[in-house]
């Protein structure tokens, strides 16, 4: 139904004033604000006293509203001639007569107009706030008390459930619960390798909460709070799953029971606007990197952040309001536990960041004391400040590389490696072996390598990789591939290794293949790479990683560094379902370059073989001038996917030399055609003569009847020839025998001699004049049609 005008339904009734007239608050009567005068003093007789305050005059200097109107009506008639009197001033006195009075029509049609604006903004006003009033049940910031279940349906942790929740959950068990000393073990091993780098509560607190637990007293369980029991059951959840090595083995089934019986408890533990929640949050996040089969821990961790920023965490307060400095320290590790798991959530991912660094102003916590008592283990503030400390440096280049702008920076080489000197300067700060334990250092070791690999990877804006960079991210991409190789087949997890290590794992095996594939001779080579030039007060560039000395080529580098990344991928996918996929990708991705590397390492293990037989041979042949021998290139083969060494070699019939015959050349062949119609052209039978052959191939294959099947191949295969003159799929031996050297000797010295004959018998009988020159042009046609019928 439309609504009517305000033109043709007037609001005949004054809007009511904000507060009550002077009289009626002088003598606490209810005053209903009617206007002109209110009804208390029409009764008394006293309309003419009844004012009210308004914004305009104070408290007790009130007029009245007759009064208001009067002064207002001045007020416009005043603006009114003082503009008339602009206006003469302004058309300098063209005519002395007043101006004619505006028009009517004009005025109301303005009044309507005004009037019909102002009722549009307020049925938008109203259009908003009954949208608005219709979600009453949600709540727009997560501090508020709207979900709370005395309230509404909607709970936060239902909220949560229903946005992080992959697979559901199975019921727990009944007889699962372990004893009370499995118990104490279990969070014994979650306080040392995962509380020690994620401090989110008191790490006495969980260890009351589980002696209340396990008291026979039932009052002494009805203490506690919905909180502790969802502290409880998920540090046992984290604890079991950490250490499963495989998703059938009973540590995996005994996490799962236990998120399963903490999941009731959700409710009141995500229950916004309390320190707790974060904290349960947390513990949340961490079981989801261990189970992605059930829970995602990207929307975790955003829940997490969002908490964090609502009860300003992310700010720390003024001294003045700080009443106890433990609060404090606890109030920044639970900010800083959120802060790095969104970081390495987020650069796992490749995914944007809940919050940016300039948003944050939170000093980082100070260094706990050791744990005192019966519970030993690792500290549990240093490794965690350490870790908060490489996050941080993360977190700066990160944000500059792929984040925010895609414009190339101005000079990337110079930022990436201050990023680089202040990783390297936090490795060199780490505390002594003994301070720290041995899998946690472990832990710092893979991050460390991992955050180089990223850091020099190319990015939107630094797209460009030097020949140091390559060399960089190749030596740590296997230093990395080393260490986590040991660490997925441990029998035990020595860390907090959980489903992201995966995608790291995928991640330096893809850049690893990156550089290889764009310059597999340079970083194969054992040359130096001379460190690019920087800029006088600039960082310089990152040495090169320590290389363990195992009599190890770069072949055997690559090829191991290929295999341990497709065996690391398969065992992380006996606990991880994602990692199977991620290893077949990668095996198909680098079928092609690991063959490669094994004919390179086929080749390799030969050339001595060859040498060695070679050698031999030359000491069996007697003394004398020794036929040529060929040079092959410098690099070796690089073979096609279709070239490989176990082909069969095609030997040219009539080839090989027998005893008795004449000098010959060896051949030997790589079959590449495989049924490709551009390569049955090329030739079966080539003959060469060895004036014609040279060391690097280039005078023989520019011959005419060569070449375009040499440009024809190239343009066909690229990769296998290294120009249009010079091949690399054939191997040219050049190989005479003993027997084969003296008959060509023999014939030499027979035929000088029936040339001496020859010419004194044709100076005896020629009666003219012929010259010696003549004689010997004679001789040498003569020799050149005798060695061409020797070649043919």
């Amino acid at each position: 139904m439309p609504r009517s005008s305000f033109s043709d339904n007037p609001l005949l009734r004054v809007s009511r004033p904000v507060s009550a007239c002077s009289r009626c608050r002088a003598a606490k009567v209810k005053c209903d604000g009617k206007l002109p005068a209110c009804t208390a003093c029409e009764k008394a007789g006293r309309e003419n006293e009844c004012s009210s305050a308004n914004d305009q005059f104070a408290r007790g200097k009130e007029r009245s509203y007759v009064a208001a109107l009067e002064l207002r009506i001045e007020k416009l008639e005043k603006r009114l001639k003082f503009a008339q009197n602009r206006k003469a001033s302004v058309s300098n006195h063209i005519n002395d007569e007043a101006a004619p009075p505006a028009d009517r029509k004009d005025s109301l049609a303005n009044i309507r107009a005004a009037i019909h604006r102002k009722a549009a903004r307020s049925r938008e006003e109203s259009d908003v706030n009954a949208l608005v009033s219709d979600f009453g049940f949600l709540s727009v910031n997560a501090t508020t008390r709207d979900f709370e279940p005395s309230l509404s349906n909607m709970t936060f942790a239902r909220l949560v459930l229903a946005a992080a929740t992959n697979d559901k959950v199975p019921d727990p068990t009944e007889d699962s619960f372990p004893t009370r000393t499995d118990a104490a073990a279990t969070i014994d091993y979650y306080m040392n390798n995962v509380h020690a780098l994620f401090p989110c509560f008191p790490r006495d607190h969980v260890f009351n909460v589980l002696d209340a637990f396990y008291q026979e007293d039932e009052r002494v369980k009805e203490k506690l709070q919905d909180s502790d029991y969802w502290l409880l059951y998920m540090v046992l959840a984290i604890g079991y799953s950490a250490q499963s090595r495989n998703e059938d083995d009973e540590c995996y089934r005994r996490g799962l029971d236990f998120v399963a019986r903490a999941l009731p408890f959700a409710d009141k533990a995500l229950m916004p606007g309390y320190p707790t929640q974060i904290s349960s949050l947390i513990l949340f996040t961490q079981y989801s990197m261990l189970d992605p089969a059930h829970f995602d821990s990207w929307y975790l961790i955003g829940f997490a952040s969002r908490a964090v920023v609502d009860l300003g965490f992310h700010q720390d307060p003024p001294q003045l309001q700080v009443p106890d400095k433990n609060a404090q320290d606890l109030r920044r590790r639970m900010f800083y536990c959120v802060y790095a798991l969104d970081r390495t959530i987020s650069m796992s991912r490749a995914r944007s960041f809940s919050f940016t660094d300039d948003s944050v102003n939170v000093e980082y916590p100070s260094p706990s004391a050791p744990p005192s008592g019966a519970i030993t283990g690792a500290q549990s503030a240093d490794p965690a400040l350490l870790l908060f400390q490489l996050r941080r440096v993360q977190s700066e280049w990160y944000q500059t590389l792929h984040q925010g702008d895609s414009a190339p920076l101005p000079d990337p080489a110079s930022f990436i490696w201050q990023m680089c000197l202040e990783m390297r300067e936090w490795h060199e700060n780490l505390p002594e072996k003994d301070s720290l334990p041995a899998g946690i250092r472990e832990l710092f070791e893979l991050e460390l390598r991992h955050s180089y690999v990223y850091c020099l990877a190319p990015s939107d804006r630094s797209p460009h990789l030097t020949d140091y960079a390559r060399k960089l991210i190749f030596e740590h991409a296997i230093a990395y591939m080393n260490t986590i190789h040991a660490v997925a087949h441990n029998a035990v997890n020595p860390a907090f290794y959980t489903s992201l290590d995966v995608l790291k794992v995928y991640f330096v095996a893809m850049q690893f293949f990156t550089v290889f594939s764009a310059a597999r001779e340079l970083l194969l080579s054992e040359q130096r790479i001379i460190p690019p030039i920087t800029r006088p007060g600039t960082a310089p560039p990152p040495p090169l990683p320590h290389r363990q000395m195992g009599g190890e080529d770069n072949v055997d580098r690559s090829i191991r560094c290929l295999q341990q990344v497709v065996e690391t991928l398969g065992k992380f996918s006996e606990r991880f379902d994602i990692a199977s996929s991620l290893k077949d990708g990668f095996e198909s991705i680098s079928s092609e370059l690991f063959s490669w590397l094994q004919v390179r390492r086929q080749m390799r293990d030969q050339q001595p073989q060859q040498q060695h037989h070679q050698h031999q041979q030359h000491q069996q042949m007697p003394p004398g001038p020794s036929p040529p021998q060929p040079q092959h290139p410098t690099h070796p083969p690089h073979p096609h996917p279709q070239v490989l060494m176990t082909h069969p070699q095609m030997q040219i019939p009539g080839m090989m030399p027998q005893p008795g015959q004449q000098p010959m050349m060896q051949y030997r062949w790589f079959d590449v055609s495989n049924g490709d119609p551009e390569a049955a052209t090329l030739p079966r039978k080539v003959t060469i003569t060895a004036d014609e052959y040279s060391p690097d191939l280039t005078a023989f294959f520019r011959r005419p009847a060569l070449s375009k099947y040499c440009d024809r191949f190239a343009n066909r295969y690229p990769d296998v020839l290294y120009d249009a003159a010079q091949t690399k799929f054939i191997l040219i031996q050049y190989e005479m025998s003993k027997t084969a050297v003296g008959i060509a000797a023999a014939l030499v010295v027979v035929f000088w001699l029936l040339l001496s004959a020859l010419v004194g018998v044709v100076r005896k009988r020629l009666e003219t004049g012929v010259t010696v020159a003549g004689v010997g042009i004679g001789v040498m046609a003569l020799f050149v049609a005798v060695i061409k019928g020797i070649q043919k």
